[in-house]
Parts: C-alpha cells; structure tokens; sequence
C-alpha cells in the first residue's frame, strides 16, 4: 500500500478507475467500430476525451508525479475521475444507439 494511502482513500479507491479504464479498453478494441462509426467532429473529441481519460486512468496507480501544475490538476481524481465517467458514458450510450 502506498504511504498517501490512509483509511479515507480504501484500496479500490485506485483499483475501480484502473479496472473501469482497462474493461473500457478492452471493449474498444474489440469494438472499434464504436468511435469509428462517429462523424469526424464527434470522432476528434471522442478520442482526446478518451486518450485523457484512459491514460489518467493507468497512469495514477504507478504513482508517477507530472512535473506541470496543470498536469497535475488534470490528473487528479475529480477531473481524471469525471473524464473516465463522461467517457464511459460515451461509448456505452454509442453501443446502445448503435
């Protein structure tokens, strides 16, 4: 368990985001078909949203610390955590209207 890890911030705090982001991955690329199917000015958003959110969410648990204030702040769980969802929401509701 990391140090800045206490009794406020459970274990699964950190696991739920990894495994939210590594089950959305995996059904991207079984489906692709999900974001290449957008027309190109969803599709742009759609990918920066993901990349962005997707990589915030392998990238906190190795505990790698951005030099950058504003990397930082994007990184940390309100925002990272909010980007996962909204992405989440994104594909689940391509999938469905699809």
């Amino acid at each position: 368990m990391r140090p800045e890890m206490s009794l406020r911030h459970p274990w699964w705090s950190e696991a739920a985001p990894l495994l939210v982001a590594a089950g959305l991955a995996i059904w991207l690329l079984l489906q692709p078909g999900l974001i290449q199917g957008l027309p190109l000015t969803l599709r742009l958003p759609a990918v920066l949203l993901g990349i962005w959110a997707l990589g915030a969410a392998f990238l906190r648990p190795m505990a790698l610390e951005p030099s950058r204030r504003w990397q930082r702040r994007i990184l940390s769980p309100p925002w990272s955590q909010l980007a996962l969802a909204l992405f989440a929401l994104v594909i689940v509701l391509r999938a469905l209207l699809a």
